[in-house]
């Protein structure tokens, strides 16, 4: 575990579907452009030792690949549940941004979105790059259920919670080796795209 953690209290806003995906081994990626309220207009790491802390009402279906659109419940705008489940915690290792959309097709078979949802990010804030994530997910020994609270909410990515939760013992979720090859798989094809 990197440099010891015990503790944290600092979170990464992300669909529910997303985290469910990183905690399942289906992924080690997120693209992010930032939230709407992100401090100066753009996307930027504030921690790179987070938790990870699901959302649920601007999950879409119709960005995601079949098989997670269906593992999305619609709720109405403004809902969220009254706690919230912490399940894991990730070391993000890799922050690549990426601004041709052929890089980002690519990069298909490593993440959870469809064709449509990658267009759609990159035609927003289109002088702004795409930014590719990756994150080594680790699976605390116990859900922990934490209450909502109203400054959770709102469009943003980073949010500190009112107490820090407990991760020693979280398992991650890849083998070092193994998170390394796909790590070092994606590097390839983003470099191969850049030189070309």
């Amino acid at each position: 575990m990197p440099m010891n953690l015990t503790s944290s209290l600092y979170a990464l806003k992300e669909w529910s579907v997303a985290i469910n995906a990183l905690e399942t081994a289906k992924t080690i990626m997120l693209l992010r452009k930032g939230g709407i309220h992100e401090q100066n207009g753009g996307f930027q790491v504030a921690h790179e030792q987070v938790l990870l802390y699901p959302t649920f009402e601007h999950q879409q279906p119709f960005l995601l690949k079949s098989e997670y659109a269906n593992l999305v419940c619609p709720v109405t705008p403004g809902w969220h549940p009254e706690t919230i489940r912490i399940g894991s915690w990730a070391e993000i290792t890799d922050i690549l941004p990426i601004s041709e959309e052929s890089t980002v097709n690519a990069l298909l078979p490593f993440h959870i979105w469809n064709e449509y949802f990658i267009s759609d990010r990159l035609k927003w804030k289109p002088r702004q790059p795409l930014y590719v994530l990756l994150l080594r997910t680790y699976k605390l020994p116990k859900v922990q259920e934490i209450p909502y609270l109203p400054k959770y909410g709102g469009c943003k990515s980073w949010i500190d919670l009112a107490q820090p939760i407990d991760i020693a013992g979280a398992a991650p979720v890849f083998s070092d080796a193994d998170y390394s090859l796909i790590v070092s798989e994606i590097r390839t094809i983003i470099s191969d795209f850049i030189k070309c």
